[in-house]
């Protein structure tokens, strides 16, 4: 079917009204009082700002005329020189610049050794898999066969401190390795 050269379907003629006059909105009208209340306001509006500026205009315009003082009746003032600057009184200022301060800082009591175990897998492939994937980054890992060689965990450490731990985890997970947990294990 051709649409571009299609021809228009013929139009309705609209109903009208029983008179005959075409649909028309009903009109409104105008609130005179309100427009001419708001004008009013305006103007009332537009003279007190008027009014306020003109009041600091006339204000501006008054010299201020200032008395002046015989030249005769008053002594001559003579300008003293300024005081000394007054000795500090505080101590605390040379004490505190002498002072020395002895802190005991306890020993860390170390833990357990930490361990980090990254996977436990049925297959022995799985684990040697996820082993090479973390020698890649650098570091060194075990696998310990456990329940009578049924699963293989794969483990890390053993760490001295947990930070150290986590320092080789937040590695591994740059590596996009996740899951490692640490443990306070011993094998």
């Amino acid at each position: 079917m051709d649409y571009a050269n299609r021809k228009r379907p013929p139009q309705r003629k609209p109903r009208g009204n029983a008179s005959g006059k075409k649909n028309q909105a009903p009109q409104r009208q105008v609130p005179w009082a309100m427009v001419v209340l708001a004008i009013v306001l305006v103007l009332a509006m537009v003279f007190g700002l008027r009014a306020i500026s003109s009041g600091n205009d006339a204000a501006e315009q008054v010299p201020l005329q200032v008395p002046a003082a015989p030249t005769g009746t008053q002594p001559a003032v003579t300008a003293e020189p300024m005081p000394e600057k007054p000795e500090e009184r505080w101590q605390y200022i040379e004490e505190l610049e002498n002072l020395e301060v002895e802190v005991d800082v306890p020993e860390r009591e170390l833990g357990p050794p930490k361990l980090m175990q990254c996977g436990s897998f049925r297959s022995q492939a799985d684990a040697e898999r996820l082993r090479a994937a973390i020698a890649l980054q650098g570091l060194e890992s075990q696998i310990y066969p456990s329940n009578g060689g049924t699963w293989y965990r794969v483990v890390l450490g053993p760490y001295e401190t947990k930070r150290a731990a986590e320092i080789d985890r937040h590695k591994l997970q740059r590596a996009k390795i996740y899951g490692c947990q640490i443990w306070n294990w011993n094998l």
